[in-house]
């Protein structure tokens, strides 16, 4: 035993169901940031770990080995940032609340994962529009001349251990509760943030499923940012659908641009979801500006809430927007209307007059992976009726997309077997 590394026997006691120190899980996080531990012994740590479990110890010490074994970014005074614990395809939220919060005069360099469960991750959707892979030293330039960013969190060496991780957890597509905490809260510290909001969605669908279950990992939330300093707002809702219509890519960000345009056809709901969380985030960080400023954003706007809607409704938003896409190397003149799904397409019709009663995430998700999101930018979803809408007889339900003609024909038979919308 005595030459085995010290992070196999650490993986060892982990798997037996025994806690672990900070120097074992360091010795982890070092084994896999450095590539030295292989794909077999990091996915036995991983499903240890979704068995197992953490304590709220070993959670920290898992969050600080993970930032420790990186770089860290540091940005002067208030630095706002958002992250949702996900599984939700088609909502999109990102793409419009980092423009609005620094449209609003706030930092916001956001560190954004691509797909684990979903079709599209933040960084897989904002790549439609501009590129995400960067530097430090490029998104300091970044940031410093627009106050904000969305990137791809892998194009930097930001714990560079839980994107190790997320390699081997892609096949299964599993998270568990513990790993998604760990993960979010370690790029949140390496980026910079002193002021979060976490939006964590539960329902049959996502990856949290009881409301009970989302309270626990909020409580978990609230302990490691008190370890790390940073002020939070964990915010729990029930999700029963994709706040947006277009699942995939270039789907969800036309969605996400429709909305920054304000255009009449705008997913509402994404508008909505959108709007709440930069609320709470600019209530969070207007707490710790100076009085005056506090007063004079109450006489102007009122609410957090009041003050994103005016963002939004004002252009100033969609302009921010403008200035990140074309700061990140983007062409600052793209509309929504620029942005054309694949070319194989397929449109399921209602047989009959009905409403529509569910939407199942899970299944949608499914499909618009074989139709080949997130790697075809092009392919996905297109939801034509959402949960409470009327339908008629041959009037579209939903529209798949895809890039190739093989991948639309393996999502119409997928369709068939795991359909995405009930109608009754």
């Amino acid at each position: 035993m005595a030459d085995i590394p010290q992070s196999l026997e650490a993986i060892q006691k982990k798997i037996t169901g025994e806690r672990l120190t900070y120097k074992e899980i360091f010795a982890i996080m070092d084994d896999i940031s450095h590539n030295r531990l292989g794909d077999i012994l990091t996915t036995y740590f991983s499903a240890a770990g979704y068995s197992q479990g953490f304590s709220n110890e070993e959670l920290y010490f898992l969050t600080k080995a993970m930032i420790d074994t990186g770089e860290r970014l540091q940005f002067p005074g208030i630095v706002a940032d958002k992250h949702s614990v996900g599984g939700v395809p088609g909502t999109r939220t990102t793409l419009i609340l980092v423009p609005i919060i620094a449209a609003a005069g706030f930092t916001i360099p956001k560190s954004s994962s691509r797909a684990i469960t979903t079709p599209g991750g933040t960084g897989d959707d904002m790549e439609v529009l501009a590129p995400v892979t960067f530097t430090k030293e490029q998104i300091y330039d970044i940031v410093n001349k627009v106050h904000a960013c969305i990137v791809w969190g892998g194009g930097v060496d930001i714990a560079p251990a839980d994107d190790e991780l997320i390699k081997v957890e892609q096949p299964l597509l599993l998270e568990s509760f513990d790993k998604i905490l760990v993960s979010i809260m370690a790029k949140k510290v390496a980026f910079g943030a002193t002021h979060v909001v976490i939006d964590l969605p539960y329902g049959k669908y996502v990856k949290v499923h009881t409301e009970p279950d989302a309270l626990l990992v909020k409580r978990k939330f609230e302990f490691l940012a008190r370890r790390f300093g940073l002020k939070i707002d964990v915010l729990v809702h029930r999700v029963i659908e994709p706040a947006g219509r277009g699942l995939g890519p270039l789907l969800e960000t036309r969605d996400a641009l429709c909305v920054l345009e304000q255009r009449t056809d705008r997913p509402v709901d994404l508008e909505n979801h959108a709007i709440m969380l930069a609320g709470h985030l600019l209530d969070l960080c207007q707490k710790d500006t100076s009085f005056a400023e506090q007063k004079r954003i109450l006489g102007e706007f009122g609410t957090g809430k009041q003050w994103a809607q005016a963002l939004l409704k004002s252009g100033a938003a969609l302009k921010k927007m403008k200035e990140i896409i074309q700061a990140q190397g983007g062409n600052s003149a793209i509309i929504s209307k620029d942005l054309v799904p694949g070319k194989y397409f397929y449109t399921l019709e209602a047989n009959e007059r009905g409403g529509i009663q569910k939407i199942n995430s899970r299944n949608a998700s499914l499909v618009a992976k074989v139709l080949g999101a997130p790697t075809q930018k092009k392919s996905g979803i297109y939801l034509h009726k959402k949960i409470g809408e009327s339908v008629r007889g041959n009037e579209p339900i939903l529209t798949l997309y895809s890039e190739t003609a093989y991948h639309l024909k393996e999502g119409r038979d997928t369709l068939e077997n795991f359909p995405v919308v009930t109608v009754a």
